[in-house]
């Protein structure tokens, strides 16, 4: 059964490792738990009872930024990672949010595609703002308008 949840400090080891393996250059341990407090909203999706992605998403004012979703490789391509997304859009809704940001690479058509399904649509591009294993890559910012 799955199940979605609130982050807590202490899931954040197994999140951080969920975070190594499902990304090429993952956040460390130290930003993923500097990215935790009152302005934050971040959750967990468990799959029978093992954590299997997260977000984090902080909420300022009428405007949210997702600055992280993950899932863990062994859990991916089965719409968790869709289930996480409408999760948090639904309670940052809640909050009053009005615009939901995020950024993401451009390599990543994936998640791209994922996120033009929920609504998302591209706002600009940060050029050759990412680091990869031989040069840099541009970041696409992407905005979801939120209708109250």
């Amino acid at each position: 059964m799955n199940t979605i949840s609130t982050l807590s400090t202490a899931d954040l080891t197994k999140a951080w490792h969920i975070e190594k393996r499902a990304h090429a250059f993952p956040w460390s341990e130290q930003t993923l738990a500097s990215n935790q407090g009152e302005r934050y909203r971040n959750y967990q999706l468990s799959v029978d009872g093992e954590m299997a992605a997260f977000a984090i998403t902080q909420v300022v004012l009428d405007e949210a930024t997702l600055f992280n979703i993950a899932v863990d490789p062994a859990y991916q391509r089965r719409g968790l990672g869709r289930a996480l997304l409408e999760h948090v859009i639904d309670e940052v809704e809640k909050l009053g949010v009005v615009t939901l940001w995020l950024e993401v690479r451009a390599s990543n058509v994936a998640a791209i595609a994922l996120y033009e399904s929920v609504g998302f649509n591209e706002a600009t591009i940060r050029r050759n703002y990412y680091p990869t294993a031989d040069g840099r890559e541009d970041a696409i910012i992407m905005a979801l308008p939120i209708s109250m």
